[in-house]
């Protein structure tokens, strides 16, 4: 029987069901006594924070992969440090990238300097360590921190005023040009240098506003005037590869129909936030390809013969009130819709044969018509 270890379980339900289902033991670490889904494993370990006992664990009851479930920066790097450690002196494999690349991606400067070297296009950028260091920038501009995510940190500045105002909070800034676009982010599954990109996901407009993808509708596949699909992944790919990317990544990009452009922005190697649109929109889920890497279920011919065409849209709903899906309840396999997220922060997720077919479900399940 295979035996994996996951990290965190928060996320645990979105694999539970698969792994039930497929005959493979659970094993789940987590610091919080009281954190969710605890009851879908097989067994419970409620360890200090860090990697120490999630590796201690590992090792002791032989498991066959670590599997991190982890949806936050901070603590990647410590795991991609234990997966250096234990895959070298145990062989036990760990699904998510080296330290290198993590390091790589968890810094916005490193990963500019990333682009920049493999010839990939990426907004022009420049660290300002002071307000007058903005020379050279037509407004608006883009401010930005080295590490952080979910919007973090970001400013778009529409004149010297908001820099100067950015300066009062940082010492130092990295600042890029601001680009009129449509936000896409792809996810890539990489193992055994297999790297496979599962769909381009639309997450609106760029906006002077600075508004957060996940406050906005997003929709999958992306359909936009001008652009074939095929570049969005044939870029997607070249990123992934030229990291050494293992485990799951996520590409936040912005195509410009001014110069017919695609640029990137920034890569996470971490479990994505779009995943539920991915796994709608193909059928393939991105937390189901870690598990089939570690059951050698993960091949090209396998995930194009489990890849489907569909339309699906996702919608913040706050708190839902309307009917439940049908277990598993992460999935799209009973069901056309999946909930997900903390009360107060609710999204839906829906699939359909058409987007046109998504905005009618949408309507129905909440009596709300998003249709533009």
């Amino acid at each position: 029987m295979t035996k994996i270890l996951f990290i965190g379980s928060r996320l645990f339900d979105d694999v539970a069901y698969y792994c039930k289902e497929n005959n493979i033991k659970t094993l789940v670490t987590e610091s919080n006594k009281d954190a969710p889904n605890l009851e879908d494993a097989d067994e419970v370990f409620i360890v200090p924070r860090g990697m120490g006992e999630p590796m201690n664990i590992a090792i002791k009851e032989k498991v066959d992969a670590i599997i991190p479930l982890i949806g936050i920066d901070p603590p990647l790097l410590s795991v991609a440090e234990m997966k250096e450690k234990i895959e070298k002196e145990h062989q036990i494999p760990v699904l998510i990238s080296n330290p290198k690349t993590v390091d790589l991606c968890s810094n916005k400067i490193k990963t500019k300097e990333f682009f920049k070297e493999n010839n990939i296009s990426t907004p022009k950028s420049k660290i300002l360590h002071q307000p007058n260091d903005i020379n050279g920038f037509n407004y608006p501009v883009v401010l930005k921190q080295g590490e952080g995510q979910g919007g973090k940190d970001i400013k778009v500045c529409k004149n010297f005023k908001d820099v100067e105002e950015y300066f009062k909070t940082f010492n130092e800034a990295l600042c890029e040009e601001f680009i009129t676009g449509s936000e896409i982010s792809i996810e890539v599954s990489s193992w055994n240098n297999l790297y496979y990109p599962i769909a381009p996901i639309y997450k609106g407009e760029t906006s002077l506003e600075g508004i957060h993808p996940i406050l906005r509708l997003r929709s999958g596949p992306t359909e936009l005037k001008g652009l074939n699909n095929q570049r969005v992944m044939d870029l997607a790919y070249k990123i992934a590869k030229n990291l050494n990317a293992e485990g799951t990544i996520d590409i936040d990009l912005i195509y410009s129909p001014t110069n017919d452009e695609i640029y990137a922005l920034e890569i996470n190697t971490r479990v994505s936030g779009t995943r539920y649109l991915s796994c709608a929109t193909t059928g393939i889920n991105p937390l189901i390809n870690l598990i089939r890497m570690v059951t050698g279920d993960f091949t090209e011919d396998k995930m194009n013969n489990l890849r489907k065409t569909y339309h699906s849209l996702e919608i913040p709903v706050h708190n839902y009130n309307g009917p439940q899906s049908r277990k598993p309840l992460k999935d799209f396999i009973n069901s056309p819709y999946v909930v997900h997220g903390p009360k107060g922060y609710q999204r839906l997720t829906i699939r359909g044969n058409t987007l046109n077919d998504c905005y009618e479900l949408a309507k129905q399940l909440t009596g709300v018509n998003y249709k533009k």
